[in-house]
């Protein structure tokens, strides 16, 4: 379903899932600004190397206690690259957020470090900045912290089309409306990319949810009815510039969660570190009263 010919499915199922709520700590929606940290890694420097370079980030805000948290994830498809997510409610609350770090000089110079060493991976850095879209979103509220995928797909609008791209999602919403435990949260992106780009997560438990995408074809179909499908065809040949969409699983050992993600899965969260093959565990015996 998700491979077929044209933009009009590739629509229609990019929008089904669950939505995202990178920056909250429960179920309170998509956060209302995402900052979007995109790396790029060089060839054979993904993998446990990268983690060892971000877990000097970590370890930073850890050590000062910092109120902002933010999730990573690293890429199933496409270039090796991973992306570092930090919600906000407001512009002025990330202003806010980059003042009090600036004052901060303990915390400034151990980012500064990490930042060196951690740029001696990269070959390609850029950032992005994102407006959540409550309008063309369905059931958006979700628990991240149960999540371990993101379907994240982006939708480049041809320049004055973006009245028919809001009636294609207001028909592609309509029909999913319909179709019980289907969710989704757009994003606008307003810095770092070109004018009409909007980005779409689907947050996933497994990949077995991407199996079950592909079984909903027909139902999404039988909702619109053969007129609905028709106009959508017409609306997405017009609006679409281009699309493309990849999997990304989350990276925990590279994230800065809250005590209560931790708290809620802390098998996932916080691992206990593996025992080296062939050691065995021994128990200490309490000590002989003399």
């Amino acid at each position: 379903m998700k491979r077929f010919s044209g933009f009009l499915l590739v629509l229609s199922v990019v929008l089904a899932g669950v939505g995202l709520g990178v920056a909250q700590e429960k179920m309170q929606g998509p956060p209302k600004v995402l900052t979007v940290f995109r790396e790029v890694l060089k060839p054979g420097k993904a993998g446990m190397v990268h983690e060892k370079a971000e877990s000097a980030f970590v370890q930073a805000f850890t050590k000062a206690n910092w109120p902002t948290h933010y999730l990573a994830a690293t890429s199933l498809s496409g270039n090796p690259r991973a992306l570092f997510f930090v919600g906000y409610d407001s512009f002025a609350a990330w202003e806010k957020d980059n003042k009090a770090t600036e004052k901060n000089a303990t915390l400034s110079a151990a980012l500064d470090r990490a930042s060196m060493a951690d740029g001696e991976l990269l070959s390609e850095a850029e950032g992005l900045t994102l407006v959540y879209r409550e309008d063309q979103s369905l059931r958006a509220n979700v628990n991240i912290a149960q999540m371990r995928y993101f379907e994240i797909s982006v939708y480049r609008v041809k320049p004055g089309h973006d009245k028919d791209w809001d009636e294609a999602v207001k028909l592609v919403t309509a029909a999913y409306e319909k179709i019980p435990d289907v969710r989704w949260a757009t994003f606008e992106a307003i810095y770092g990319a070109p004018g009409g780009t909007f980005v779409i997560f689907t947050p996933m438990k497994s990949l077995a949810e991407v199996d079950t995408e592909l079984t909903q074809n027909k139902q999404f179909e039988a909702a619109m009815g053969e007129e609905g499908m028709k106009k959508l065809r017409e609306l997405s040949a017009k609006a679409i510039e281009s699309s493309e969409s990849n999997l990304f699983q989350f990276a925990p050992k590279m994230s800065y969660v809250s005590d209560d993600w931790v708290k809620a899965e802390p098998d996932f969260w916080k691992p206990k570190a593996a025992m080296p093959a062939g050691e065995k565990k021994t128990e200490k015996k309490p000590a002989k009263k003399q």
